[in-house]
This record gives structure tokens, C-alpha cells and sequence, in this order.
């Protein structure tokens, strides 16, 4: 069967030398900027001159304690505040047509906190895509009412920074766009994404085609396979950040306190769909 394949670089804004050889593969790659990141206007434009698809970052608050970016979307802010941030980020990030999440696992899950997201988006022409940072995401039901189209993410590409995993990936996501008709892949502009790209992209098989996420709104939305999915001796790794050791989504507040309450329940909610959130469970029955 054949299938389209839509491919997105997430944060870019920080290294414009590894973005600059992004922008240098096919236009159909679509690039996700970091609205407060340093190079964001810059490189978003670069993006869209070179014929791709330009989408916002918007960081999102994650259930685990960690670094935040600046503006950082919390369920508990206020619509006014929503309103404003993702406004801000429109203005900073020229010639998007889209908007993806950055981490976001406590935001994306909360209803509540993703309505105000689709209200405020509602003003914009942008569609919403998922990163699909937890199982149990809202957006979809969050968007219910609203103009807002919503697709999901089926592959992360480079959950760890070794090549072969990163192929494995991308051979993944090309099987799910065979067997679900497409598929969205989602990568990060480290070295060794890179790489990979730049040999895969050239070679895909016949009967898979790049295409923009754009041109999938009006599929139906699939969850994420299992389709030959890793073994579980593999999620240890999968933990590492592709950009360990590097300089990435500056830090400009504090982390504000996450309570085991809430992070519990929301973790045994996405247990079944989400293998980071399955890898922590078990850490933590290991723990009492």
C-alpha cells in the first residue's frame, strides 16, 4: 500500500548551522521554531523562502520537574495569558501555518488547560499538531467547537542519538505510512538526525511520498501503532534527550513544583500507550 510520509524538525532556533542543512533537504520537511529562541525569526523565515512548512513550538509544561522555557503554557494559567503567549508567538515566528507542542505532557492532558489553548488559536488560521507527549492527550476533544484542525505524531525519529536507532525509526514510520496510508514523523536538528536524513530522504521507496502535515488534516487520525515496535530492553535509551550535552530551549524560570498526586494519575491514564511512561511506572514500584 502506498503512503505518505510528513516529517517534522522540532526546536529549531538554536544551531542555525545544523538547521541551515534542514532547510537543505527536500521542501516537503517541515520545521517546528521555538518562539523565544534566539534565531527563531531568522531561521523561520530562512524555512519558508526554501520552500517548507513553518510551524510554532510552543513550550508546554511537562508533568516531570525540569528547565522550562520563557512563556511556558501551564493548565492553570488563565485564558487572558494563553491569549497573550500564543500571540506573542505568531508575532516571533513568521509564516507559520501551524503549531506543535514542545514537551507539554502535563498541559496536553489537562481538557481544561487545552481548551484555552484551541480558543486562543481559534483566531488564528493554525492547525495543531500533537507531539503526542502522553497517551491520554485532550487536544482533540479540546478542539471540539473550534476551527481547529488537529493531527497526531506516529514516530519519534531520534529519541536517542545513535544512527542505527534513528534508521530504525525512520524505517518505522515509513512502514506505519504504508499500513495506515500516512504517517508523521517527528525529529530534532541534532548532527546525527542529520545524517540520516540526508542519506534517507533521497532513497525512499517508490511508494512512499513526502508531503507536508498540512496535507493531512482531512485523514483520519490513527493512534501510534505497535507496528514492529522496540522491545522494552530498548526504553532505557530511549531517554536520552538529542540534545545531551547541548546548549538547547534556554532556561529563563524555575521549574515550579509537580505533585506526586497529579503525576501518578496521569502516568497510570497513558500507561498502555506511552513506553517512557510504562519505563517510570515500574521505576517507581521498584522504588517503595
Amino acid at each position: 500500500m502506498a503512503g505518505r510520509l510528513a516529517i517534522v524538525i522540532d526546536d529549531f532556533g538554536y544551531r542555525p548551522h545544523t538547521e541551515n542543512q534542514v532547510i537543505a533537504l527536500p521542501a516537503p520537511i517541515s520545521v517546528a521554531v521555538l518562539p523565544n529562541a534566539p534565531h527563531a525569526r531568522e531561521m523561520a523565515t530562512k524555512a519558508h523562502d526554501a520552500g517548507h512548512e513553518v510551524l510554532i513550538h510552543l513550550p508546554m509544561a511537562p508533568i516531570s520537574k525540569q528547565p522550562l522555557e520563557v512563556d511556558t503554557l501551564r493548565p492553570e494559567m488563565s485564558s487572558a495569558e494563553i491569549d497573550r503567549i500564543v500571540r506573542d508567538a505568531v508575532d516571533k515566528v513568521p509564516y507559520a501555518v501551524g503549531l506543535n507542542n514542545h514537551m507539554g505532557s502535563a498541559m496536553t492532558s489537562s481538557l481544561f488547560g487545552m481548551q484555552k489553548v484551541m480558543q486562543a488559536l481559534n483566531s488564528y488560521n493554525l492547525y495543531f499538531l500533537d507531539s503526542m507527549t502522553i497517551g491520554n492527550s485532550q487536544s482533540m476533544r479540546a478542539a471540539t467547537g473550534t476551527h481547529v484542525r488537529v493531527i497526531k505524531r506516529n514516530v519519534f525519529l531520534d529519541d536517542t542519538q545513535n544512527e542505527a536507532d534513528i534508521r530504525y525509526q525512520f524505517n518505522r514510520a515509513i512502514k506505519l505510512a504504508r499500513h495506515n496510508g500516512y504517517a508523521i514523523a517527528i525529529g530534532h536538528p541534532h548532527p546525527t538526525t542529520v545524517k540520516v536524513l540526508q542519506q534517507m530522504v533521497y532513497n525512499l521507496p517508490p511508494d512512499i511520498t513526502l508531503v507536508r502535515p498540512s496535507s493531512l488534516l482531512n485523514e483520519p487520525q490513527v493512534g501510534n501503532s505497535e507496528l514492529n515496535k522496540r522491545p522494552s530492553n530498548d526504553i532505557t535509551q530511549s531517554l536520552h534527550t538529542p540534545f545531551n550535552g547541548l546548549k538547547q530551549c534556554i532556561t529563563m524560570q524555575k521549574p515550579k513544583p509537580v505533585y506526586l498526586n497529579r503525576f501518578f494519575s496521569v502516568m497510570e491514564e497513558s500507561i498502555h500507550e506511552s513506553t517512557l511512561v510504562n519505563y517510570f511506572f515500574h521505576q517507581w514500584r521498584g522504588w517503595k
